[in-house]
């Protein structure tokens, strides 16, 4: 069997202080143990000295560097971009129309779009999930549906290139999933 290699491809992780430890970490290992270039791209005014910090359990956690502004990150330089959850990253996200500007541009690339948990939320608010299939934590169903996409309770739901998983014990699944469809786009 050969081995998955997503070498010299660049992934995007959208986030902001408050983004879920494990869903940007873990799943940023996989890729990068893959082959990826992963940029951290945050807003300019959420960080502090370029880092945002994490939330673990029940409290911060810790903070990881930030590669990129969102106004200094280009859609087209990725060839995928990936949302991590966590209560608070993505409700901050998704007022930064900043953030919402740049999930449009590369929504419409065609390219892999990935999130979790709570960072289907940002999907939302860029207008990505009419009439796609998708999973997120259970607490966004009705909100998924009422954004006109077809929320099931799945580890992964893969809808042509947007691919979605519901929290941390999905990230294994998850990463698979982003690797697979990155690997099988064309540069």
């Amino acid at each position: 069997m050969a081995r998955i290699s997503i070498k010299g491809r660049m992934i995007a992780m959208l986030a902001t202080d408050g983004f879920e430890l494990a869903e940007l970490i873990d799943t940023r290992e996989r890729l990068e143990k893959a082959g990826a270039t992963v940029e951290v791209i945050a807003p300019a005014r959420t960080q502090v000295k370029g880092q945002i910090r994490g939330w673990k359990a029940r409290d911060w956690g810790d903070s990881v560097k930030v590669d990129r502004t969102i106004d200094e990150a280009r859609p087209e330089a990725y060839d995928a971009v990936v949302i991590p959850g966590g209560l608070i990253s993505p409700d901050l996200l998704r007022m930064e129309e900043k953030a919402i500007a740049f999930l449009r541009a590369f929504g419409a690339s065609g390219k892999p779009l990935a999130a979790i948990c709570h960072g289907t939320q940002l999907l939302i608010n860029a207008d990505l999930v009419r009439n796609r299939k998708l999973t997120s934590w259970p607490s966004l169903a009705t909100d998924l549906r009422n954004a006109g996409g077809h929320w099931q309770d799945s580890e992964v739901v893969v809808d042509g290139t947007l691919i979605t998983s519901r929290k941390p014990a999905d990230i294994p699944a998850f990463s698979r999933a982003v690797i697979h469809a990155v690997e099988h786009t064309t540069v």
